[in-house]
């Protein structure tokens, strides 16, 4: 089965929300196919926090987030879906990003109508373009794509903008234009989000994002209140910096990591978790066998 067959299998299957956690890299995305989740989100803020170390300001290129979807996509079996922020342009730009994105191994992109470029939905200061241009933009993107499977998730930041009413109104356009996933970024409490699914049909993603603007919920409360798909896009990546953090402080504390065992995974443990093993018979399988006693390739 193709990953976007299993994504559109998992998004459609009913029960508790799929639950989607961000990686800003493969290493992480591993991390969270490890630990059981049917599928990672490439995390446009997580690959500008940690390739750029800089804010979820739009600044990342699409190329850069190419390579990492590609990295990403060649590093785990599950279905990767993608952050493209806003298209990289206009209703064009979106069908190449769909083209690219699709053909570095993703099941799904999200596209969003912010003005570009884009800020993190939780910033201030964010402008939405206007609701017929999005639609266009949706339209191009389901055109572009070559494997009608393929996923494409519609983000409204219009809530900040223009109220709930505005954001409820855009995500059924964005339905009728084709969108598979509506993403209502950022309302503020359980009845707005509520308001979401009731209002519109389809399949609902929330944002849980800590420290946000949306309170955070149980995965049994999400479903109740029918989102199907719940995005923890940088909880890896926040908790890897405070590991950091940990190991960083010890050794400037302490001068050396010789008793900083327990806050590292083992050599062992990492040599697993980036597929060591499975090279190592690689290699040997396509070694060259040499004749020791004349030098002949055997």
């Amino acid at each position: 089965m193709t990953t976007t067959k299993k994504l559109r299998g998992l998004l459609t299957s009913g029960g508790l929300p799929l639950m989607v956690p961000g990686a800003p890299n493969a290493l992480t995305a591993r991390v969270v196919e490890e630990a059981g989740f049917e599928a990672v989100y490439v995390t446009g803020a997580g690959v500008t926090n940690s390739y750029l170390g800089a804010p979820d300001l739009g600044l990342i290129t699409l190329s850069e987030l190419v390579g990492h979807v590609n990295a990403i996509a060649d590093a785990v079996q599950i279905p990767v879906v993608v952050d493209g922020d806003t298209g990289f342009g206009n209703a064009l730009n979106v069908q190449r990003t769909v083209r690219l994105v699709e053909g570095a191994g993703a099941a799904a992109l999200q596209l969003e109508d912010q003005v570009s470029p884009k800020k993190c939905g939780h910033f201030t200061g964010k402008e939405v373009i206007s609701a017929d241009e999005m639609v266009g933009k949706i339209k191009a993107a389901v055109d572009a794509r070559r494997d009608d499977d393929f996923v494409i998730i519609a983000r409204t930041d219009a809530l900040a903008i223009e109220g709930i009413d505005e954001a409820i109104d855009r995500a059924g356009r964005y339905l009728e234009a084709g969108a598979d996933v509506l993403f209502v970024e950022a309302p503020r409490d359980v009845d707005q989000m509520r308001r979401i699914t009731t209002s519109v049909p389809g399949i609902h993603m929330a944002n849980m994002v800590e420290g946000g603007l949306t309170p955070l919920l149980p995965r049994e409360e999400l479903g109740e209140l029918g989102f199907a798909v719940a995005l923890y896009a940088n909880a890896a990546m926040r908790g890897a910096v405070a590991g950091m953090r940990q190991v960083m402080n010890h050794l400037a504390e302490i001068g050396d990591t010789r008793d900083a065992g327990e806050l590292m995974i083992s050599w062992t443990d990492r040599q697993a978790l980036v597929r060591k093993p499975e090279f190592d018979e690689l290699d040997t399988k396509y070694a060259v066998a040499h004749n020791t006693e004349n030098g002949a390739v055997v």
